[in-house]
């Protein structure tokens, strides 16, 4: 959806530019195409047409400022509608109750609700810094409970075991009374899904819902599911009193469609988007955000986040201090830049988050081959001898054989990697006389992204 739209209204902007002012024509112009797009992410028809009039109703009232065109205000129209339609700001979690709050996960069968469950584990450890419980009240699925239990141990929880031969109240019940014993901050209840509504999957989990009284019920949807989503999301709202979806799979190729559809079928906001399958792989749904994603404006914050996360600030300030005191830059550092890349989700993950012009033109790079490259690269670093990594002018041919041999590459790869460390040293001793001190303090000092200043200049020397 994203691509189809924002390729769509970039085409818009271009032959709006030479028009003064927005008409109802070029208005007219504008909403075909937006609703081209949105009907074909299989956005539902009902909240097309309301979208579609809220724009129009906009547009035709808005003035046009000197600095801008047509085109670039009916965008930004679109894009604060869009935001609206799938919520305004961000929905928490509501965890303001006697412990343990409970949070029930609904939704059917390969929507993702046991994966979901564990990365909730972890942001509400993480994030939160609460005591999580899990509990499978799937007694159907064979290995649903043996998959709850692995997923929840990545996660850093604490699992509750549960068997086929229980009732899912039972079950639901014991954990419950565990949590209360073990002063847990958080129960979550995996619930047990079907291929499609069916009125015993519905009266079970009413049960368990009435049984538990839960702060709050998680309605766990697949992104891609398109029209089916919005059927869907309508039987569990009837069902049950929803306090929240689950956006599951938002990294696949529909970006969206369900997203419009879902939040104004069922009233309920949109609290996360499972945007990986990775387990940290869970984001706070943001809708101005990912109306920006989904009119290819990228999403920037997103982005900041990822690299705070991700990099290790104080490892960065004693390599700034290191390269400051002359004691320059070895390969080891070298390494430490890789890692501190992979632990931001790699290239493609850092790429989905750029605006859509800029992804292109990354893109054009093979980002898959890209991160082959780097895999490759740490393996050779890794293949060398403390001392060799201190000192890479020891590296001489008898070396470089034994190195290609330890990696699995060819002696050229080699050459290749002493050949990037090379610019990259040169690069750190310009910066020797402060320069990277007053770069990372351009980036907002301490708590701004001090990293960026190795990690991203490591990107740079290893030829991306």
């Amino acid at each position: 959806m994203a691509s189809a739209l924002s390729e769509r209204l970039s085409r818009m902007v271009k032959t709006m530019r030479g028009q003064a002012r927005i008409t109802e024509s070029n208005v007219q112009d504008m909403l075909r195409e937006v609703r081209m797009a949105l009907l074909e992410a299989d956005v539902a028809l009902p909240v097309v047409r309301d979208f579609i009039a809220r724009v129009k109703e906009r547009a035709l009232g808005a003035e046009v400022a000197n600095s801008l065109t047509p085109g670039q205000v009916l965008v930004s129209i679109v894009h604060k509608e869009l935001a609206a339609t799938m919520g305004e700001g961000v929905a928490d979690l509501n965890l303001a109750t006697q412990p343990p709050a409970i949070i029930l996960m609904a939704g059917l069968q390969g929507a993702g609700k046991t994966t979901t469950t564990a990365k909730l584990t972890r942001h509400l450890i993480e994030r939160r810094k609460k005591k999580v419980l899990t509990v499978s009240a799937d007694v159907y699925r064979p290995a649903a409970i043996e998959q709850l239990k692995t997923v929840t141990k990545q996660a850093g929880g604490e699992w509750f075991p549960s068997s086929g031969d229980q009732k899912p109240r039972d079950i639901a019940l014991a954990a419950l009374d565990y949590a209360k014993k073990h002063f847990i901050d958080v129960l979550l209840v995996d619930t047990a899904g079907r291929l499609a509504i069916d009125e015993a999957l519905m009266a079970e989990i009413r049960d368990l819902h009435a049984t538990l009284d839960p702060v709050e019920t998680l309605f766990v949807v697949d992104a891609m599911q398109g029209q089916d989503a919005i059927n869907t999301a309508r039987a569990f709202k009837e069902a049950l009193p929803l306090t929240g979806i689950v956006l599951t799979k938002l990294d696949g190729d529909s970006r969206g469609g369900a997203a419009l559809s879902v939040r104004q079928i069922t009233g309920a906001p949109i609290k996360f988007a499972g945007v990986s399958e990775k387990i940290d792989g869970l984001e706070v749904f943001d809708a101005e955000r990912h109306a920006g994603r989904v009119l290819g404006m990228g999403d920037i914050v997103a982005l900041v986040e990822e690299v705070q996360k991700g990099v290790d600030i104080e490892a960065a300030q004693k390599l700034a201090e290191k390269v400051k005191g002359g004691g320059g830059f070895d390969l080891d550092d070298f390494l430490a830049q890789i890692s501190q890349m992979k632990k931001m989700g790699g290239l493609s993950g850092l790429l989905d988050k750029l605006p859509t012009e800029l992804a292109a033109k990354a893109g054009q790079a093979d980002m898959n081959k890209a991160e082959r490259d780097v895999r490759r690269m740490e393996g050779i670093i890794r293949s060398m001898t403390p001392l060799e990594r201190r000192k890479p002018e020891l590296i001489k041919a008898s070396r470089k054989r034994r190195i290609a041999a330890g990696a699995g590459v060819q002696v050229q790869e080699v050459n290749r990697l002493l050949n990037q460390f090379e610019q990259m040293q040169g690069m750190m001793k310009k910066m020797k006389g402060g320069g990277l001190m007053k770069m990372m303090k351009r980036f907002g000092g301490k708590k701004g992204l001090p990293g960026m200043g190795g990690g991203m200049g490591g990107m740079g020397g290893m030829g991306f």
